[in-house]
């Protein structure tokens, strides 16, 4: 099967969450099980200079009058099957090449135009479906989150004449960032005036990229079961609630990986000593080095609670710093890696200030140093108000840091309560609560250090989750039965 995968980040070239780390691993997955993967990605600096022996394959007319050139290389870095990724990159440097991240210019402003910007990502995939490529066309088309919304909407609509329907898939990481654009860019984006109603992309008056993906793709995904099911709630749903209800026969909930190539701490070039579950010297030394690293007191003793986030209120920001005194009060350490909201930013680093040598911030991100700090630490805090699916806890799973996690989403999915009978049967591998409250947060946290009086119970834990299959095999498998569904039903 042929299939190309829309999304407008890919790591190691460029990421600013989780949904980097998806599109980077998961067309060598699909390619170990048998499926021809091809990428198509905006032309930020970071991918254009990655794109090896690039050719121009050919270009189209944006509906707002702008030319934008494809061309077709493999990206250094990125597997891709038997060799880098094949990828198709945006030509059109006054769209992409520009300072901030992807989305936002150095103030944290969203760009004005990145309806724009994300349309022509769109357009791009449906050009590509319908023959852009003389020498390559795709059987299906696999979207990722809002950035690449459109895409459905554009093969629904194409304007032109067409070979057959090309069918999507448009798989949902994080149902509350949506793309919601005021209705006056509507006429920029080249869809009929139809397309503009409820049963569309209108959503309360603007246009959502968000609902265009949801309402137009032949099926909907999500990346764990858990999160498939509460989006279809009030409570989770952002709004798209009765939409997700009424799709729910195309809807699955296909739970995320790990690259085990990138995230292995018997193989990890980037941790200062390597062990495995049966052989674990190595993070007793990881984690005194990330200590001096860090500034706090070099205590073996001392349990290490990481948190590796975006630094928001939706991670359960709120409730750590709620925790700061409880963790300290009781010996242990906190070490935080992450940015985003200021005032929490703030908060965090005045708790650094107050307790020094017991809790230190690094605000920003650093690939390198998330690596030393799931090796090094003790426990990995998840307490997110909700989790599509998260990553954090699995790595924190595959290098010995127990996931402190509640009960929502990926999370609930991925890790089993610590509790009497899941230690007498050896199948506890973290922590996990339940009501997003200080006072359930904090007994979580004293649970964990009741446990980690307990070397032997803790070393168990520890080797069990270790020892967990987080690869991404079964997840492509999945996604290759729903793209043969879709295909020949």
């Amino acid at each position: 099967m042929r299939v190309l995968q829309v999304s407008a980040e890919i790591f190691p070239l460029l990421k600013t969450g989780g949904l980097a780390d998806i599109a980077g691993a998961l067309p060598q997955a699909l390619a170990d099980a048998g499926c021809e993967v091809r990428a198509v990605l905006p032309g930020f600096p970071a991918i254009r200079q990655a794109l090896l022996d690039s050719v121009l394959v050919g270009q189209f007319r944006t509906p707002w009058g702008e030319t934008v050139g494809v061309r077709l290389g493999r990206l250094a870095g990125v597997p891709g099957g038997a060799g880098p990724l094949s990828a198709y990159v945006l030509e059109a440097p006054a769209l992409y090449d520009r300072p901030g991240n992807p989305y936002e210019d150095a103030q944290r402003r969203p760009y004005a135009d990145n309806h724009r910007r994300f349309a022509a990502l769109g357009w791009a995939a449906a050009h590509l479906a319908h023959g852009l490529d003389g020498g390559w066309a795709p059987q299906l088309v696999h979207c990722h989150d809002w950035h690449a919304g459109l895409a459905p909407a554009c093969l629904k609509h194409w304007p032109g004449p067409a070979a057959g329907h090309v069918p999507s898939v448009y798989t949902v990481h994080n149902l509350a960032y949506q793309g919601v654009f005021d209705a006056a860019v509507f006429t920029e984006l080249g869809l009929p005036a139809s397309a503009f109603a409820v049963d569309g992309l209108e959503f309360h008056g603007q246009v959502s990229f968000m609902k265009a993906g949801l309402y137009y793709a032949d099926h909907l995904s999500t990346v764990s079961p858990g999160y498939a099911r509460e989006i279809q709630t009030a409570e989770q749903g952002c709004g798209l609630d009765g939409l997700l209800r009424a799709r729910r026969d195309h809807l699955s909930g296909i739970l995320n990986a790990v690259d085990e190539a990138v995230w292995n701490p018997a193989t990890d070039t980037l941790i200062s000593h390597r062990f495995r579950p049966e052989r674990l010297a190595g993070k007793a030394l990881c984690k005194a080095a990330l200590q001096r690293h860090s500034g706090l007191a070099e205590q073996a003793d001392a349990p290490l609670f990481a948190l590796v986030s975006r630094i928001t209120g939706q991670k359960g920001l709120p409730l750590v710093l709620a925790g700061v005194d409880e963790i300290v009060a009781r010996g242990g350490q906190l070490l935080v890696l992450g940015s985003g909201e200021p005032d929490l930013e703030q908060a965090l680093q005045h708790q650094s200030q107050r307790h020094p040598g017991h809790v230190a911030v690094h605000l920003g991100y650093d690939e390198a140093l998330a690596h030393r700090i799931f090796a090094g630490s003790d426990v990995t805090l998840v307490p997110s108000l909700f989790e599509p699916c998260g990553l954090t806890q699995m790595y924190g799973l595959k290098y010995g840091s127990l996931p402190l996690v509640r009960g929502v989403g990926g999370l609930a999915d991925t890790v089993t309560d610590a509790d009497l009978a899941t230690l007498d049967d050896h199948s506890a591998t973290g922590f996990v609560f339940g009501p997003f409250t200080d006072a359930a947060y904090l007994h979580a946290l004293r649970r964990a250090f009741a446990l980690y009086r307990k070397p032997a119970a803790w070393a168990r834990v520890r080797q069990t989750g270790m020892r967990q299959p987080l690869g991404w095999a079964p997840a492509a498998l999945a996604y290759r039965a729903m793209y043969q569904q879709l295909l020949f039903p």
